[in-house]
């Protein structure tokens, strides 16, 4: 059965995150594969390279899936046909036998914005997390500069998620100001525990208003302990931004 990679971008406001769930729950992966069926005319199953929780949002959203069906440079126009407005197929790939969007995965890039103004904007609710407060990106730079490396993340893992490792690799950790009233931070790693990335946002936030430093974010990380760590930011803000896979097997992934 030929193997097929697409890249997806959504908007997650509406929706109760990527897994499909029960009956009466608007999940991406129920939409996409319920539009999938439609074209292919058979059952599928979607593969993505993880989750996104309700209200996340993703820029390139990577997925897999296996049909009897030969797939032609109309499918992507067919795809945004049937899906809601808020999902998009942005390339389908001819993918090898060992490609697998999660198992192949290498790395992963998630953003969070903030929209730091003294007041809210109704046309960045949907993307950004309002926070009154001004803000210091080197401030919270230093706070975060702990986390950055192979370390135990047990701290910042909501659970509800068994897993037989805890230990997370963060390669890049930065907070930018992108406007006078932007502020991204963007973190990459070879995986992220569940709700890891809004778990650390949360905690940065908690200690740059009460003047915490670098040693507490240390500390916190040092417990691995979630009620150590402080609040979970706003799924709004979150944004999964791109994810990487080995050179030698993007290569062997043909676009339609």
């Amino acid at each position: 059965m030929p193997r097929y990679r697409l890249l997806i971008a959504y908007d997650g406001t509406d929706f109760e995150g990527w897994q499909r769930q029960l009956e009466g729950s608007e999940t991406v992966q129920g939409a996409v594969e319920m539009a999938l069926a439609q074209i292919l005319n058979e059952p599928v199953n979607l593969v993505a390279s993880g989750r996104t929780d309700s209200g996340v949002h993703a820029e390139a959203q990577n997925a897999h899936f296996k049909t009897t069906k030969d797939l032609n440079h109309n499918f992507i126009r067919s795809m945004n046909s049937l899906l809601p407005e808020s999902i998009s197929v942005l390339k389908v790939w001819l993918a090898p036998d060992d490609f697998h969007a999660q198992r192949s995965a290498i790395s992963k890039t998630y953003r969070y914005v903030i929209h730091n103004s003294e007041i809210p904007n109704a046309l960045r609710r949907r993307y950004t997390t309002w926070v009154r407060k001004r803000l210091s990106v080197e401030n919270l730079n230093a706070i975060c500069e702990p986390l950055r490396g192979e370390h135990d993340f047990k701290s910042f893992q909501t659970s509800g998620t068994e897993l037989k490792s805890t230990v997370r690799t963060i390669t890049e950790l930065s907070w930018k100001q992108l406007e006078p009233d932007l502020i991204e931070f963007r973190v990459a790693g070879t995986g992220f525990l569940k709700q890891m990335v809004r778990n650390i946002v949360g905690t940065a936030l908690y200690l740059h208003k009460n003047g915490g430093s670098a040693s507490e974010m240390l500390a916190i990380l040092n417990q691995l302990d979630r009620r150590a760590a402080k609040t979970t930011a706003p799924p709004t803000g979150l944004h999964l931004h791109r994810v990487d896979y080995p050179p030698e097997l993007d290569k062997k992934c043909r676009e339609l």
